[in-house]
């Protein structure tokens, strides 16, 4: 007979919560500009490392093949990272739809995986839907955002990363711990 300590932790086990710890959270604002100085000036978050004209690869949006140009800047509020995510096309995409739904604030968070193939699995078993998924650098890194169907904002993305991706997110966590708050976002040229 299970008891109600081990129901609890069989039916965490088959959550999203199983899959990883919260890492980032994302934000899609209208005003790219202002976002980034309200992270900057306001919550002392950065500096931001802005990576422009992304190239995803074997990209979809709701099951279908899908390309769209779009820029980030990430940076580090403490251990939290923060990641401002411009499109600059209007092709439809998870940030597209957000933006004409006049949405704000937070879109997303991020967990890391080391197992996509279960990710997966464990998304399709709580009913969470594969709303965009992606692979950089020749698929050695690979994300999918799902939607958990519990409104704004609980859009999740898992990221199953490579060596590059962690080193990078390493430096811009470095960089950050001894922030003067000068040059608040860097472009690829002043890394």
């Amino acid at each position: 007979m299970l008891n109600s300590d081990s129901l609890a932790t069989t039916t965490v086990q088959k959550k999203l919560a199983s899959l990883g710890e919260v890492f980032q959270i994302a934000f899609v604002p209208k005003d790219f500009d202002a976002a980034l100085k309200f992270w900057t000036e306001t919550m002392g978050a950065g500096p931001f490392y802005l990576m422009e004209h992304i190239q995803a690869e074997n990209c979809k949006y709701m099951g279908k093949p899908t390309s769209f140009d779009f820029s980030a800047a990430i940076g580090y509020w403490g251990d939290l990272q923060v990641e401002l995510i411009q499109q600059h096309d209007a092709t439809p995409s998870i940030y597209t739809s957000w933006l004409e739904q006049g949405l704000q604030g937070l879109h997303h968070v991020c967990v890391a995986v080391k197992d996509m193939e279960e990710t997966r699995r464990v998304c399709a078993e709580v009913g969470a839907t594969v709303m965009q998924e992606a692979q950089f650098r020749g698929g050695s890194a690979e994300v999918i955002y799902v939607d958990t169907h519990g409104g704004p904002g609980t859009m999740v993305e898992f990221w199953k990363g490579d060596e590059g991706g962690r080193k990078f997110f390493a430096s811009v966590r470095e960089a950050a711990r001894g922030w003067d708050g000068s040059k608040p976002l860097r472009r690829k040229g002043d890394w």
